[in-house]
């Protein structure tokens, strides 16, 4: 069935969350025991208030990601979306992720809703580098300023210009394909109720249920989605 639905849809628009991110060996960060937020208080060393106030903690924690996101690397799902992007069948991605894989493996329309590891910025200057500056231990500019990563911290709101990009997406997508979210986490997961009140349909694919299943035209569970991704892909390149 979704094969068919990808053939008939002429924009797709493609939503990851953490499971993408796990099936390449990254942590999540809700999961009951294993979730990053159960080992850490996100407030005390992911906030606005820690950078400000508990810098060394700061740098710690989030050196320790950035070493964490560079051991690994995209996997087949990631590889498939690029490809499907360069092929013009798919026309965009949303991610809640902020591991910037989609962008690793070549994927260009990314509305990272949350930011990225891969870069770091100075909180005073605005100057842009490489995360390599974490894992060198440089956490200051060449100005002095204190650089920090460039992803949305807790006590901070979504960056408007992407948030906007991602509505326009997904009002005109006419199929709409969740994968790995649980969809919980506010405003990002009303993108595919945004997406199905304009006439979308709605495809859910996660290890386990969740509270949209209902809304979705086909819900997919019990799968990996590289294994989906790949069966699907197999499926368009032997037409």
């Amino acid at each position: 069935m979704l094969l068919n639905l990808i053939k008939k849809s002429k924009y797709i628009v493609v939503y990851t969350g953490a499971g993408m991110s796990t099936e390449s060996g990254l942590p999540d960060f809700r999961s009951t025991k294993s979730g990053l937020w159960e080992q850490e208080d996100p407030t005390a060393v992911a906030s606005t208030d820690a950078l400000n106030r508990n810098v060394e903690l700061f740098f710690e924690f989030y050196r320790k990601r950035v070493v964490g996101v560079k051991d690994c690397s995209p996997h087949k799902g990631h590889d498939i979306l690029a490809k499907w992007e360069r092929e013009g069948i798919i026309q965009g991605i949303i991610t809640q992720n902020v591991d910037g894989f989609h962008s690793v493996a070549g994927s260009d329309n990314v509305m990272e809703l949350h930011g990225t590891l891969q870069e770091v910025h100075c909180q005073s200057c605005g100057q842009v580098y490489g995360n390599e500056m974490y894992e060198s231990e440089t956490f200051y500019c060449a100005c002095g300023g204190k650089l920090r990563p460039s992803v949305v911290l807790f006590g901070e709101g979504l960056q408007e210009d992407i948030f906007m990009k991602a509505i326009d997406a997904s009002e005109r997508a006419d199929l709409f394909i969740v994968l790995g979210s649980s969809l919980t986490v506010t405003p990002a997961n009303q993108f595919p109720l945004l997406a199905k009140e304009q006439g979308a349909k709605l495809v859910i694919v996660n290890l386990e249920p969740t509270s949209f299943d209902h809304y979705a035209d086909l819900v997919i569970h019990n799968q990996k989605i590289g294994e989906v991704l790949a069966e699907l892909n197999h499926q368009l390149t032997s037409k």
